[in-house]
């Protein structure tokens, strides 16, 4: 049993996307790490065992179509909330009705849509019913539900991350809907790979976009009952998008090597241009703000600091935002990161520490920095000869924390750009200080 709100059946005047949402598992697409054979939510859903979880992920990757296919699955009783239209009254009657159904040996599986609208003290109205099974609480968010949910409810939940669909996903969605009859009925439609693969490619991993834009092309070519996905439907539906930027192709990988390496030459205005073919071309911003993180330690490093913390900063706006609005927010830390002053060091340390790491594998820990936690360990010299660094001057001490075989060894050789020159000033300091005192040792 289930109450019917959210998921009533939709007819031929509902948009395509809700008219193809799928009903059963094996019509589901993408998620595969949390709904391939033998993953543990499938086994959840088809066992009709679900616990309390939460779907976190962007808009139209398949939180709300999960709900669904557990309302249609089950025998429990299920119940659907909406963050706009129920209030503390409403929250408190429903979990009244299903506290009195566990009592009789039934279940209540509560669905909550964008769970993160619901303010704390709607969220604690759940609390008590979730604690002692009266319900079973299943939340969709698109916000990260550290930040969004309440820390005593969250740690009665478990946490399923769904990601933005991929672009065969989305092909594959868009061929089922001409061919579904749900979809297009009594309706001839043209459309080639090419067309599809714009339409997913526009759609940047979202379905419902994906499904309602290709309707659209559909309904606005259509002529006699003939449609035909013409390159020309596609340019006016799909705006000024790159029909031609293919994000898992090659020209995916050759424009964001073009803007890396622009910001590598410091070329603002070229790597803010490469930006923008990406991101009018519809690639992913949170891809994109990923990059900028790496390169803000690989290029950058401690040449300025400050470029990590920009950089991360921007993968949060992007994720808090989303596009357009967080455009500006990726083009700060471009042009910061392009006229920052560079430096490989961080990068060439890991390379070459990574490369002696695998070489000496087997080479033990020195003693006198390990912990001697037991008896026998300090028995067996665990920690002897350990200096404490905060009881000494200036809060170092010449004592060796490399493997004998490397010791005198350097990493990190800092470069003279930038902060990083007082950084190398300081560390040559110290090394030619911890040499003076071990030879006085």
């Amino acid at each position: 049993m289930y109450q019917e709100t959210l998921f009533e059946q939709y007819g031929t005047d509902a948009p395509l996307a809700d008219r193809m949402r799928p009903v059963t598992l094996d019509d589901y697409a993408g998620q595969e790490h949390l709904v391939g054979e033998g993953r543990i939510l499938r086994t959840m859903i088809e066992r009709d065992e679900v616990q309390s979880m939460i779907f976190w992920g962007p808009p139209g990757v398949g939180k709300t179509t999960l709900a669904r296919i557990i309302a249609n699955s089950t025998d429990s009783r299920f119940v659907t909330f909406s963050a706009v239209t129920s209030g503390i009254k409403e929250i408190k009657a429903v979990m009244n009705e299903a506290e009195q159904h566990r009592q009789l040996g039934g279940r209540t599986i509560v669905f909550i849509d964008e769970i993160h609208r619901f303010n704390k003290a709607q969220q604690d109205a759940f609390l008590p019913y979730v604690e002692k099974g009266s319900i079973v609480m299943i939340g969709a968010t698109t916000e990260n539900p550290s930040f969004e949910i309440n820390s005593a409810l969250l740690s009665r939940c478990k946490v399923f991350v769904l990601y933005a669909l991929d672009t065969n996903d989305l092909v594959a969605l868009e061929k089922r809907a001409l061919t579904d009859p749900r979809g297009f009925p009594d309706r001839q439609i043209e459309a080639d790979d090419k067309a599809l693969t714009a339409i997913a490619v526009y759609a940047n991993g979202d379905a419902r976009v994906a499904l309602n834009t290709l309707e659209m092309c559909v309904l606005s070519s259509e002529k006699d009952g003939q449609s035909v996905l013409s390159e020309d439907v596609l340019k006016q539906v799909l705006s000024d998008k790159s029909l031609l930027y293919d994000k898992n192709g090659e020209e995916h990988y050759n424009i964001i090597s073009a803007l890396h390496k622009s910001m590598r030459n410091s070329d603002a205005d070229a790597a803010v241009y490469w930006l923008a073919r990406m991101l009018e071309a519809g690639e992913d911003p949170l891809y994109i703000a990923r990059r900028i993180v790496r390169f803000a330690s690989e290029d950058i490093g401690m040449a300025d600091s400050r470029a990590l913390g920009i950089a991360v900063d921007a993968y949060q706006a992007c994720h808090f935002i989303g596009m357009p609005e967080c455009t500006v927010h990726l083009t700060h830390a471009v042009v910061f990161c392009a006229l920052a002053p560079k430096s490989n060091s961080l990068y060439m340390a890991y390379t070459k520490a990574a490369k002696d790491a695998k070489n000496t594998i087997s080479e033990p820990v020195p003693l006198q920095i390990r912990n001697a936690p037991t008896k026998l360990m300090d028995e067996l010299g665990y920690g002897k000869g350990y200096q404490y660094a905060h009881d000494f001057e200036g809060h170092i001490t010449p004592m060796d924390c490399l493997p004998e075989s490397l010791i005198g060894t350097h990493y990190y050789e800092p470069s003279d750009q930038g902060v990083e020159k007082r950084v190398k000033e300081h560390k040559e300091a110290i090394e030619a200080w911890k040499k003076a005192h071990r030879n006085k040792q």
